[in-house]
């Protein structure tokens, strides 16, 4: 199928680091794996060629995965309003978009990224899958999707330490014993919706900014670390500290924080 795409990179966006489970190939399309399905992807100017083990509903299921459906240069124009620098910053980044992930997928997979690589946490979100997921056969090639909470729910801690996480092990045991009480983040305000979040052990206000930016598209709240500190600090002449620079962000970017911090990781990433 081919769709028709406006000011959007694909390469920029699927090999942004939130991704775990995405293959580059020679051809230049990606394959990746997405909570129902394998798609191959490829983008030829304005138009993205897809291919997919299930072909159903195949132009929504990528409009919302690749967020196209949201106006970034409206929202480009409110980050630019207050801050000349941005303009620079987003300029760098034409074409970038949020992905829209499974958020399951996403809370298990930042428990698993604390202290850790993107090679690392992609082979360990890769072997849960082998281990526990769905296999899909697509173009003579064995792909497993990533498990529900139904087919991990039943995991004894020794499972999850046979994975050889290390101390991640009792984070991801916790999280899986008690997702049901979770109440609905959708529902919850950004504050509430991370505050419900860190009432699981091993998710601290790091790894639940993660999930709620990647995995349920919550651009007002954003993952500080030493990079993040460092660069806002030095660019912005302000204390190099979380308070300091988590309301710096808050006060300046406001609904959009969380999208102009990648903004700035992203257009450093292009630099280099």
């Amino acid at each position: 199928m081919k769709i028709e795409v406006n000011d959007f990179n694909l390469k920029d966006t699927i090999l942004s680091g939130s991704c775990f489970r995405v293959t580059e190939n020679e051809d230049g399309s990606f394959t990746n794996i997405l909570k129902d399905r394998v798609i191959n992807i490829k983008q030829e100017g304005n138009h993205l060629i897809v291919n997919s083990s299930n072909m159903d509903n195949i132009k929504e299921i990528i409009i919302n995965y690749f967020d196209l459906k949201t106006n970034y240069n409206e929202i480009d124009e409110a980050l630019t309003k207050n801050d000349n620098n941005m303009k620079t910053i987003i300029d760098r980044c034409k074409g970038y978009k949020i992905l829209s992930q499974d958020p399951f997928e996403m809370c298990i997979s930042y428990i698993i990224s604390q202290n850790n690589n993107v090679k690392r946490i992609s082979k360990t979100v890769e072997e849960i899958s082998k281990k526990y997921g769905n296999k899909i056969v697509y173009d003579n090639k064995e792909y497993y999707l990533f498990p529900t909470y139904e087919q991990l729910k039943k995991l004894k801690l020794k499972d999850f330490t046979n994975l050889k996480v290390g101390f991640r092990d009792k984070y991801l045991y916790d999280f899986i014993c008690n997702y049901e009480k979770l109440k609905d983040i959708n529902s919850l305000s950004t504050i509430d919706a991370l505050n419900e979040l860190m009432k699981i052990k091993g998710i601290g206000l790091k790894v639940a900014s993660c999930i709620l930016l990647f995995g349920y598209k919550r651009f007002d709240t954003f993952p500080i670390d030493t990079w993040v500190k460092k660069f806002i600090s030095e660019n912005y002449n302000i204390k190099n500290n979380q308070k300091t620079i988590e309301k710096f962000a808050k006060d300046r970017y406001k609904e959009y924080s969380g999208l102009a911090i990648q903004y700035m990781f992203h257009s450093q990433r292009n630099i280099k």
